[in-house]
């Protein structure tokens, strides 16, 4: 079992809308985009005025222009976790972090975000796309208690604004940035535990989806998003199977690819909307800080027998399934 003490979450205050889109005279309209993926806004770390000058056409003035790195939207979302967990920077033993759309290829980012927070701990990174946060709690999981610091941070942190052609309709209307964080514990109980997580990759189909050596998104979109619904609805089914008679809520929140393919989990597993928590039509895709950010966004909102499901889909092809019970104060 791992204890989830809080969550943190953080994006960018500039606003893509669907009228900021529309205007940008590249074949799209509000109405075209809600139909398709379910998206009104998204968050970038880039300037409104860059988008609309150069539709991001050259990505090295990408990396220029953005207004936060990786590591300092990381930092914020850290955060807010380690305020909602009373705990201080120095409380963390540990930094692990993850990215699609990572600054550096070297040195790790969560080295970069332990000193934005001015701390001098053990940092490794553990990507895996999409699915990152989901392998990281069943990398923390599965070790032994008394191998792990009392604290470990977890930050996930995505600028996948700075990949896409703002001149392509098809991927322009997608992604958003953000960040999120995760403070968990494997000795120290708390009201939020993890306690069912699998996880599983398709390597053969690992050129479906990604970002390639030029920072470019590229995906091949049927067979994405058939994927992320087969392996979510299989993931969400078996754990109502094992988890629904006990809860109080069953509550659902998958990878924030679009608003249409979580609507199709959710008429194939029978999740009513109430039991739906999502956010990806107002920050778009956020890649792996998508559905923890979800989490953290309804963080008040979690009530003692509530059963959380969190099935994560990315590049790999990856998948993470985990289960978070949810229980009075300990």
């Amino acid at each position: 079992m791992l204890y989830l003490h809080a969550m943190g979450h953080f994006n960018p205050e500039n606003v893509i809308s669907n009228k900021f889109l529309e205007d940008l005279d590249i074949g799209t309209s509000n109405e075209w985009i809600l139909e398709r993926v379910g998206i009104v806004n998204r968050r970038t770390v880039l300037p409104l005025d860059y988008i609309k000058e150069t539709k991001n056409a050259d990505f090295r003035a990408a990396f220029e222009a953005r207004r936060y790195k990786n590591a300092q939207m990381a930092a914020k979302a850290a955060g807010k976790a380690l305020e909602r967990a009373s705990l201080k920077p120095e409380d963390i033993g540990m930094v692990i972090a993850g990215s699609s759309s990572p600054d550096n290829i070297a040195p790790a980012e969560s080295s970069a975000v332990a000193a934005e927070l001015g701390i001098e701990v053990p940092c490794l990174d553990m990507n895996s796309a999409c699915s990152s946060f989901g392998m990281q709690m069943n990398f923390l999981s599965k070790m032994q208690p008394e191998t792990l610091p009392t604290y470990v941070l977890i930050v996930d942190s995505e600028t996948l604004t700075k990949t896409v052609n703002y001149a392509d309709r098809a991927t322009a209307v997608l992604f958003g940035d953000g960040s999120v964080a995760a403070i968990v514990s494997a000795q120290v109980p708390s009201r939020a535990v993890f306690c069912n997580c699998s996880y599983g990759s398709r390597p053969s189909a690992c050129e479906k989806v990604g970002i390639d050596w030029k920072w470019r998104f590229y995906q091949d979109g049927n067979a994405v998003q058939g994927f992320a619904i087969r392996k979510t609805t299989e993931g969400i089914r078996h754990l109502k199977n094992v988890y629904a008679d006990e809860a109080k809520r069953f509550i659902f929140i998958g990878h924030q690819a679009n608003l249409l393919m979580l609507t199709t989990v959710c008429e194939r597993t029978g999740i009513p909307s109430a039991n739906h928590w999502y956010g990806v039509d107002q920050f778009g895709n956020t890649g792996c800080c998508g559905a923890p950010s979800v989490l953290s966004a309804h963080w008040d909102d979690l009530q003692p027998g509530d059963r959380v499901a969190m099935s994560i889909v990315g590049a790999g092809l990856s998948w993470a399934h985990l289960m978070l019970k949810v229980e009075d104060k300990r």
